[in-house]
């Protein structure tokens, strides 16, 4: 029997439920959900505990009564799509013919083609002189089914589908949306999972906020995210969910795509992982519909007076429900259906074949035409649609449903031959069997159909664009290149000199975004709250406890930072948004985030190599960088590896600036390089909170600044000399150490400013490799090696960071190089007990330099030796990476 709560007062129950079906027959649902809210707060005001609220039945949210007509000819619909379907299976089949070496995947877009469908052919405005257009973020794994859409359009050819992976010789289509190799078409790189749900959220706010600042008009333009069930187990799927509740980001719209399977097997196997979403959502303030069962369920749920065959939806687990459609009909008959005597009678008179039929939810047209119609609807709140499918959806045994259905690259004949036929595809047996691509005449009613919707929503989709206007380079900040007189400040409050500068430039001004993680007090920025105002889409609903400080706390509608909380991830999404702005919105954006060194790349290594391949511009600032210069932090704040890691992405441009100067010429020039020349590069700057006197920028150094080093001082006499190179925070110790060894050896220092490590030896690279190709021509020279040719004497750099860091320019010194650096765990002390600690003080500094003469035999191992212990330091200590 149906297990029932215990009831003590039946009588009474149908009372209620009879209240219930009265109120709502007569006033409507409206209503009756408005008086359960009152009954609800009341009774839990007497300490009533109630269960309900956050988790509806396992049924569609529409229901069928509410369901708008299907626009269109569904039968042709029906036919366009199966030509998407079958290319988008032959990609991956032809890119495998001769080996599976190149990969890919069939069964990701079978799961979810008719989610995508339906936007296609109803939902999905491209940009065009009327509309912005909206903004898609495709799952990365069903690229074959964008790519075979944009062969029917005529975009892709033939001969490209063939280049599916194989990208080298040129004109090949990436395995995933990539706009750093496919610029005119994928607009946002999503395969990394995660990541497009948390930069979604985040380019939705984005648009709230350019509407609210008058830059942009964004009107009704939508933006929709793609994702699976699986991938809702990421961190950064969920974490911003709340934000996209309390921001009221009725821009936005969720598809999550539930086939129930992860890689390797179910996504809940125990459980239901709609149900879970749909708690999750509807907490955080989202509009939840299911999209659970197909048409063919709706006569079985309507003549279900008794429930039961709700309480078996319910009852049933996930696993299960893959389990079915791994099978046939006969097995769900046996196995859904036959649990219970009252729902085996249910389909007593239905052949095993009409059971099969019964298709879920997400692959009935009619069912994502109703959701995606209420979603465009939704106002006030973000909207999430929770479509049930199948993982391979019409693979048949090929993979349907099948815990190895996302590795399937392959099919035997007679899988394809029954695709073919199940799709009604008028291709021959050769043609199926050897996978071809089909694009039927152009005068073919399905091909018509599919581009003429394409055409009343705009033009084709995805699309990349870049005619935004370019910026023009600002005045030079002269107040910042002049130097500081006798006055000490930090490289931070030098760059916040620079900001409030460009926020007050007349073509610039308004195109800023500062982006803070809840840490502008730190960076010395509060002063820009009462300036520029903190974004709010609802203003300032109190009177902050500051209010008549000068420097007080001050949200506003129209705010021009970006304050984001304790949470690097989502600043960085939201910075994204903005670097990426010129190709979305039609206008440059120019963002700038500062952040704790340690907590941005290493936070967000994911989204910074995302921002890279979405071609993204804008300057992301690692403020108290170094691995000695936020002294009084200790090991989880201390950084000695930032720039480490943003080397790795190829279009970050990274610096070390020790002097405002330096940091000046660099954000002027990167606005040039971005805004002006429109170039996909981005800039990691760091900047400490050490405060020095800020010299004047000397005469000609620009060049170097901009290259990577230049002589910043050249020693006197004619005796022994040493090369010391240094950056940012370590530069003042090996000027420091220059004058001690001039003044307690007499042994002269050329000293070097590095701004960049990075920038120097990717030109060395570059330069080598030209030589190496060009055996024939005469030579060139990096530009480093330039820089040092002719100058004699060992070679010593010193910087905060791993010796990895500097050691990078080590194939480009002619002579011996030796490299002072912060590797191992940092710790909190005063900064001079912590650059001695890490052995990269100037005493430091000193015996280097002086190991590297003894050795080039220009004086004697014992004058190291006197240094050692003139300075105190312990040759016996274990290395700083071993303490």
């Amino acid at each position: 029997m149906r297990p029932e709560l215990p009831d003590s007062d039946p009588g009474e129950t149908q009372e209620w439920l009879d209240s219930v079906e009265a109120v709502v027959e007569s006033d409507g649902r409206e209503r009756m959900g408005y008086l359960l809210d009152q009954a609800i707060d009341h009774a839990q005001d007497y300490g009533v505990k109630v269960s309900a609220g956050l988790s509806t039945p396992y049924v569609n949210t529409i229901r069928v009564d509410e369901e708008p007509d299907l626009p269109g000819d569904p039968e042709l619909e029906r036919l366009a799509t199966a030509l998407v379907r079958w290319n988008a299976i032959a990609i991956v089949l032809q890119a495998n013919a001769e080996s599976t070496e190149l990969g890919g995947h069939i069964a990701s877009y079978q799961s979810a083609e008719t989610l995508y469908e339906m936007g296609f052919n109803h939902f999905w405005r491209a940009r065009s002189e009327s509309h912005g257009g909206d903004l898609i973020y495709m799952q990365g794994h069903s690229s074959p089914g964008i790519y075979a859409r944009a062969y029917l359009e005529g975009r892709l050819s033939e001969e490209q589908l063939r280049r599916f992976r194989r990208e080298v010789d040129g004109d090949g289509l990436s395995s995933y949306p990539h706009p750093w190799l496919m610029p005119e078409f994928w607009q946002f790189p999503t395969v990394s999972m995660g990541l497009g749900p948390l930069m979604a959220i985040y380019q939705a706010r984005f648009m709230k906020y350019l509407a609210a600042r008058g830059v942009v008009e964004t009107g009704d333009r939508k933006v929709w995210a793609f994702m699976g069930d699986g991938e809702m187990d990421e961190p950064e799927s969920m974490g911003a969910i709340s934000l996209a509740g309390r921001e009221k980001l009725d821009n936005l719209v969720f598809v999550i795509n539930c086939n129930l399977q992860r890689l390797d097997g179910p996504v809940r196997g125990n459980g239901k992982i709609i149900q879970e979403l749909e708690t999750n959502f509807t907490g955080a303030g989202w509009n939840v519909i299911k999209v659970i069962w197909g048409s063919g369920w709706d006569s079985l749920l309507e003549a279900d007076h008794e429930g039961w065959l709700h309480f078996r939806m319910e009852e049933a687990v996930d696993g299960e429900y893959q389990t079915f459609k791994s099978k046939d009909g006969a097995y769900v008959r046996e196995h859904f259906f036959g649990k219970y005597p009252e729902t085996r009678a249910m389909v007593e008179g239905w052949s095993d074949a009409q059971i099969w039929e019964l298709r879920r939810g997400g692959h009935d047209p009619q069912k994502v035409y109703a959701a995606y119609a209420a979603a465009m609807k939704s106002t006030g709140k973000p909207t999430v649609i929770l479509a049930k499918t199948i993982k391979g959806y019409g693979m048949g045994m090929a993979g349907e449903g099948r815990n190895i259905t996302h590795q399937q690259k392959s099919m035997n004949d007679e899988a394809r031959l029954a695709i073919r036929d199940r799709l009604g595809l008028p291709l021959t047996d050769e043609q199926a069997t050897g996978a071809f691509f089909h694009r039927p005449s152009a005068d073919s009613p399905e091909l018509r159909y599919l581009l003429e919707r394409r055409a009343a929503l705009g033009g084709s989709l995805p699309a990349r664009h870049t005619d935004a206007d370019p910026l023009p380079t600002p005045a030079p900040f002269d107040t910042v290149l002049e130097g500081s007189g006798e006055r000490e400040n930090s490289t931070t409050m030098a760059f916040v000199r620079i900001l409030n500068t460009l926020v007050r430039d007349p073509a610039m001004g308004e195109r800023i975004v500062p982006i803070v993680p809840d840490e502008s007090r730190t960076f010395g920025m509060e002063g820009m709250f009462r300036q520029l105002g903190i974004f709010s889409q609802v203003g300032q609903l109190y009177q902050p406890e500051d209010a008549d400080d000068f420097m007080f706390y001050r949200e506003d509608q129209h705010g021009q930072i970006l304050q984001e909380g304790i949470n690097e991830p989502g600043a960085f999404s939201s910075w994204i948004a903005a670097a990426t702005s010129y190709a979305n919105h039609g206008v440059a954006m120019v963002p700038f985030y500062i952040f704790y060194s340690m907590f941005g790349f290493q936070r967000i290594g994911d989204l910074a190599w995302a921002a890279g391949d979405s071609r993204a511009r804008g300057f992301l600032i690692g403020a108290t960088a170094g691995r000695t210069t936020l002294n009084g932090e200790g090991l989880q704040h201390e950084d000695g590896h930032s720039h480490l890691l943003a080397s790795v992405v190829p279009n970050c441009r990274a610096y070390d600036p020790t002097y405002a100067y330096e940091l000046a010429v660099i954000v002027r020039d990167g606005l040039r390089r971005m805004c002006e020349e429109q170039e996909d590069v981005f800039y990691y700057l760091t900047v400490m909170n050490e405060n020095y006197v800020q010299p004047a920028l000397p005469e000609g150094a620009e060049e170097g600044i901009l290259r990577g080093i230049y002589l910043l001082r050249e020693g006197a006499g004619d005796g022994p000399r040493v090369q010391l190179l240094g950056s940012g925070a370590i530069l003042r110790e090996v000027i420091a150490g220059a004058d001690l060894l001039e003044a307690d050896y007499g042994i002269a220092s050329d000293i070097w400013s590095v701004t960049s490590f990075t920038e120097l030896r990717r030109d060395g690279l570059e330069i080598e490799r030209w030589n190496r190709l060009h055996p024939t021509k005469e030579q060139r020279m990096p530009y480093v090696e330039q820089a040092l040719v002719g100058r004699v004497g060992p070679f010593v750099a010193a910087t905060d960071y791993m010796r990895a860091f500097a050691d990078q320019i080590r194939p480009f010194v002619k002579g011996r190089f030796s490299v002072l650096g912060t590797d191992g765990f940092g710790r909190s002390d005063y900064r001079v007990k912590l650059r001695q600690f890490f052995e990269v003080d100037r005493f430091h500094v000193v015996v280097t330099s002086l190991k590297g003469l003894a050795d080039d035999g220009l004086i004697a191992p014992d004058v190291v030796q006197d240094a050692i212990e003139r300075y105190g330091i312990d040759a016996d200590l274990d290395a700083p990476w071993h303490r």
